[in-house]
C-alpha cells in the first residue's frame, strides 16, 4: 500500500482519537505525526496478528499517552465524584442540580453536541478513551482490550464507570427535557 494513500485514509480518525486522549488539537497534531512515523517505520515489520488498523490504533493512543505523560501540568480528575451515589440499600440518591447552564440554555443542536464533548473530555482519560474506542469508533471489546494493552474484563468496567458518570453530568440536561 502507498503511504500517502494511508495517510489520507486514516488522517481523521487519527487526529480525532490523538486529540480525545490530549484534549488539545495542536498536541494532538503532533501525536498523529509521531503515529504516521512509526507506522511507516513498521510498515514492512507489521506482522499481521490483529488488523491492521487496529495495529494503528495502538500506536497512535501509545504516542498520545507518551504526550500526556510528558505534560506534568495537568491533573487528572477522579472519576469517583463523577459516579451516581447509591445509600445502603443500593437505591440510586436523587442528585442536585448542579449550576451549570440549563436546558433551556442550550437551543441549538450545535450546541448540544459541544456540551456532551465537553462533559466527555471532562471525563478521566482511562474512562474517556474507552469510552470514544467502543461508543464513537464501535470497536469491540476485545479490540480495545488490545489496542489499551488491558483485559477485556478491565474494558468492560472502565466502559461502565464511564457511562454511568456521563449519564450523570447529561442529569440536569435530561431532567429539563432538552436532549
Amino acid at each position: 500500500m502507498d503511504f500517502e494513500v494511508l495517510v489520507r485514509t486514516n488522517v481523521t480518525w487519527i487526529l480525532a482519537l490523538a486529540n480525545v486522549i490530549l484534549k488539545d488539537h495542536a498536541k494532538a497534531e503532533d501525536a498523529a505525526q509521531l503515529a504516521f512515523l512509526k507506522i511507516h517505520k513498521g510498515l514492512d515489520q507489521f506482522e499481521g496478528r490483529s488488523s491492521m488498523k487496529t495495529w494503528m490504533y495502538r500506536i497512535v493512543v501509545n504516542e498520545a499517552l507518551m504526550i500526556r505523560r510528558k505534560d506534568k501540568s495537568r491533573e487528572e480528575s477522579l472519576i469517583d465524584a463523577m459516579l451516581p451515589r447509591f445509600d445502603k440499600n443500593g437505591c440510586r440518591f436523587a442528585e442536585e442540580t448542579i449550576n451549570r447552564e440549563t436546558g433551556e440554555t442550550i437551543l441549538s443542536k450545535k450546541q448540544q453536541q459541544d456540551e456532551v464533548q465537553r462533559l466527555i473530555l471532562a471525563l478521566p482519560d482511562q474512562y474517556r478513551i474507552v469510552l470514544y474506542l467502543r461508543d464513537i469508533e464501535e470497536m469491540t471489546t476485545a479490540q480495545v482490550a488490545t489496542v489499551l494493552d488491558i483485559s477485556e474484563a478491565n474494558v468492560k468496567v472502565r466502559l461502565h464507570r464511564a457511562r454511568a458518570a456521563l449519564k450523570k453530568s447529561l442529569g440536569p440536561f435530561l431532567a429539563g427535557g432538552k436532549f
